[in-house]
């Protein structure tokens, strides 16, 4: 059995505070994006995931060997063969990992006829990672709390053309969040996503590019390429290095493609 975990961007993230728990609350916008990874499970006589495409390092520690394990620990899976291609970039905050956790528990539930419902399939995705639930129903949402809390939002962008430009830097979230300044006044985020997207410019803001393009000027660059493209919207994706553009009309960017991997949506 097959499934497609696709990618999102963060349209805005604001981070509000840091909790007790050491985590952040912050408030953002997830939008699902055609960009897609290649899961499959098969039946087998020893649990074992293999992974091809784009080299992850996490190894044994990859979300999808806890995303069985939870399953497994509840309702006493057989064994299965995980084939996992990855296609998604990594570290460049689109959220693959993520996203390959939550279609492996849809594909389990799937497979197993274990009947969960997409909340209780959510309730999964949260132990494993903040944005991990997203993906289980994967629309458009205005997110809080640390990225696992979601309200709807009118959000289409079907009409637009997005195009991803991921450089070779990876940034883990540990790194991101080392620059952070919390800011939790002065910005509505759910109000300024409902505005025409050429007001986005000056009223979305993602907090984590201030320090990142300190540390690396090659990704505001991109943001400033984008623009310069003719983008009516720029930003980065979360806390990762890839910087995606909203166009309105079709265009290729040939001199991005030098340096970067570019993704037309």
């Amino acid at each position: 059995m097959v499934t497609f975990p696709n990618a999102k961007i963060n349209i805005g993230l604001q981070i509000l505070n840091k909790r007790p728990d050491r985590y952040h609350n912050l408030e953002t916008v997830f939008y699902p994006v055609s960009v897609y990874d290649v899961l499959e499970i098969v039946d087998a006589s020893e649990n074992k995931l293999f992974v091809s495409g784009i080299s992850i390092p996490d190894g044994a520690d990859n979300l999808c060997n806890r995303v069985y394990q939870l399953l497994k620990d509840d309702y006493k899976l057989s064994p299965l063969h995980i084939y996992l291609h990855k296609n998604i970039p990594i570290g460049a905050g689109l959220g693959g990992g993520s996203s390959d956790a939550a279609f492996l528990i849809k594909l389990i539930n799937e497979y197993f006829d274990l009947k969960l419902n997409p909340v209780q399939m959510m309730d999964y995705a949260r132990k494993v990672g903040a944005d991990c639930a997203f993906f289980i129903e994967n629309k458009p949402v205005f997110a809080s709390g640390i990225g696992d809390e979601f309200s709807p939002v009118k959000l289409d962008l079907t009409a637009y053309h997005i195009i991803l430009v991921k450089p070779a830097i990876h940034i883990s979230t540990a790194e991101a969040f080392e620059g952070i300044i919390t800011n939790q006044h002065g910005r509505d985020l759910q109000d300024s996503i409902l505005q025409p997207i050429s007001t986005w410019r000056e009223t979305i803001l993602n907090d984590f590019e201030l320090s990142i393009f300190a540390k690396y000027p090659a990704i505001g660059l991109i943001k400033e390429e984008l623009y310069h493209a003719g983008a009516i919207y720029a930003s980065m994706s979360g806390s990762g290095s890839c910087v995606f553009g909203i166009f309105e009309e079709s265009v290729l960017l040939p001199e991005l493609e030098k340096s970067n991997q570019v993704i037309y949506c």
